[in-house]
């Protein structure tokens, strides 16, 4: 029996590895016994009249096992042999596979008993299930949401350090757009926003203003999204201009904008008793309107930008009449249609209407200064003035005479700006009763009149300011190879243990020498620019601008090993 038992198809065995449970066939199996799915995911093997429930996992051990294993809709399968299949009396349907209802040729009814399918029980599995029969994983608990940003952080910054933070970008880059914006993210930054202590300065220009026209839309949109909430929130009734929104503003620039009339300006000078500064250039503003609001606040203004049209002179004619007695900074430029008309500025009447004017810019201007005239007594001059900036790319008519007229009562002069100035001469300049002169610009570009005009006396500039000049730019300048060789020994002559405040040097286009180049460089250890562009006299591969203190001493290594090699 027991032998029986041991030897008897169909049971369980261990597999090889000892841990694996098999079904194994008789010899009698068929290798194309049929698979019939279980409906509890079980699989039922039945092989010469008996039948067992085994694991769905493992190796095959023999022909039919292999054959007759299937895969049910749980993953098990009914496994039936041949044998089985006679006392079960699941006839073979053509090909090897089982039918329903078809009868087996050679099946014999078990006397006695009729066959019946299997009982529907679910069993458990085996103590000794394989590790790697397929079970069902633990689900891990779900993760928790992470929690996103406090939407109150904003509520939590103290209002001080709100107003701090407001003011170094307001301080950078203006009040507008960003207040605007950030009026928008909470009631905090609202509060913060404002402020009035933020609204000092005010510009109104579109954000493209001076590029291509197809950006102009673009640009106008920019500029009504944030006049959408300047409007309402900085200027509740713009035709009033309440006061107590912006009581602080000191600088307005309405440059580029346009339909700006005199009652608007009126009521902003009325309304802003701190505003001083005015920019409108590249504007369409009236010369009326200007005039009106220099009327009103001329007595604090004290900068002023404008653009040089035939509206020009009315404004300029109510700083001659001392509307402005404490204007500081005086700008006119060219707009972008150069005006070829002359401006006639009397330099006498300007020096008494603005005797505290210390920033002078007539850019790019053909400016015609009227005749002072044999009765005329020589003006005040500006005893203040400490920047005079005459650069023009055109012909103009600025002479010595006129600049000793501009010049002779402004002993604190630190900028000289005189580019394209071609009829002043070194000369002329040595006679400028400024004694710490810190910028000279006397660069000719483009100009056709320097070859006619006698250059020589470049001396007399760099002795009497070489302790002083920190920028020298003598670019296009007709001064011979002599000439300038003198002119920068200068900077080599200083007294022992200080060195030339020179940093930035200009020879573009002159006739200086290699040995005159090193000199100065040597003479000079804090020279941070040197542009040798267009340098006839100097060896080729040398002739470009050098930045930076590497860049200038390489320069000068160059220089001393070719200095042998010139004649």
């Amino acid at each position: 029996m027991a032998q029986h038992r041991k030897s008897r198809p169909g049971s369980r065995v261990r597999s090889p590895e000892g841990s694996r449970p098999v079904a194994q066939s008789c010899p009698a199996s068929s290798a194309a016994d049929p698979v019939t799915s279980a409906p509890l995911g079980r699989a039922w093997s039945v092989a010469s009249g008996h039948g067992s429930w085994g694991g769905s996992a493992g190796p095959a051990k023999s022909p039919g096992d292999a054959a007759g294993r299937g895969a049910g809709p749980l993953g098990r399968g009914l496994v039936v042999g041949s044998a089985g299949a006679e006392r079960l009396r699941v006839p073979l349907a053509a090909g090897g596979q089982h039918a329903a209802g078809a009868t087996h040729p050679g099946a014999r009814p078990r006397p006695g008993a009729e066959a019946r399918p299997p009982p529907r029980r679910r069993l458990r599995p085996p103590a000794s299930r394989p590790a790697e029969a397929k079970a069902k994983p633990r689900t891990s608990p779900a993760p928790a949401p992470q929690q996103g940003p406090d939407p109150g952080w904003g509520d939590r910054i103290p209002l001080e350090i709100l107003l701090r933070i407001f003011g170094l970008l307001v301080e950078a880059n203006g009040p507008m757009p960003f207040l605007g914006r950030a009026a928008r993210v909470c009631r905090r930054w609202h509060e913060a926003a404002s402020q009035p202590a933020l609204w000092h300065t005010l510009t109104l220009s579109p954000p493209l203003a001076g590029r291509p026209a197809k950006g102009g839309a673009k640009a106008e949109k920019k500029l009504l999204a944030s006049l959408e909430w300047l409007i309402p929130n900085r200027w509740p009734c713009l035709p009033q201009l309440v006061s107590e929104s912006c009581p602080r503003l000191t600088f307005l620039k309405l440059s580029d904008c346009h339909s700006v009339t005199p009652n608007t300006l009126i009521m902003l000078a009325k309304a802003c008793p701190q505003l001083h500064s005015l920019d409108v250039q590249h504007s369409m503003v009236e010369s009326t309107a200007v005039v009106s609001f220099l009327e009103e606040a001329g007595p604090r203004m004290r900068k002023l930008w404008l653009t040089y049209s035939s509206q020009t002179t009315a404004i300029l004619g109510a700083l001659l009449g001392s509307c402005c007695p404490q204007l500081q900074v005086l700008e006119v430029s060219t707009g972008i249609n150069h005006n070829i008309t002359p401006l006639q500025l009397p330099v006498e009447a300007l020096q008494k209407g603005c005797p505290q004017l210390q920033v002078l810019r007539l850019l790019n201007l053909m400016w015609l200064p009227k005749p002072s005239g044999r009765a005329v007594t020589p003006g005040p001059g500006f005893p203040s003035l400490e920047e005079l900036c005459l650069a023009s790319s055109t012909c103009n008519f600025v002479s010595n005479e006129v600049l000793d007229r501009l010049l002779h009562g402004s002993p604190n002069l630190r900028l000289l700006d005189l580019r394209g100035c071609a009829r002043i001469t070194p000369a002329g300049l040595h006679d400028l009763p400024c004694q710490e002169l810190e910028q000279l610009h006397l660069g000719l570009y483009g100009m056709s009149d320097r070859l006619t005009l006698a250059k020589e006396g470049s001396p007399l500039l760099t002795q009497k300011w070489c302790h002083t000049l920190q920028e020298l730019d003598l670019s296009g300048q007709g001064f011979s190879e002599k000439d300038l060789e003198q002119a920068l020994a200068a900077f080599s002559g200083t007294p022992e243990g200080s060195h030339p405040a020179l940093c930035s040097l200009n020879l573009r286009g002159t006739q200086v020498t290699p040995s005159t180049v090193s000199s100065v460089i040597s003479s000079c250890p804090g020279l941070l620019y040197l542009n040798l562009e267009s340098c006839r006299c100097l060896p080729r591969g040398l002739k470009r601008a050098y930045r930076g203190p590497g860049e200038v001493q390489w320069c000068l290594e160059q220089l001393l090993t070719s200095l042998p090699s010139v004649s």
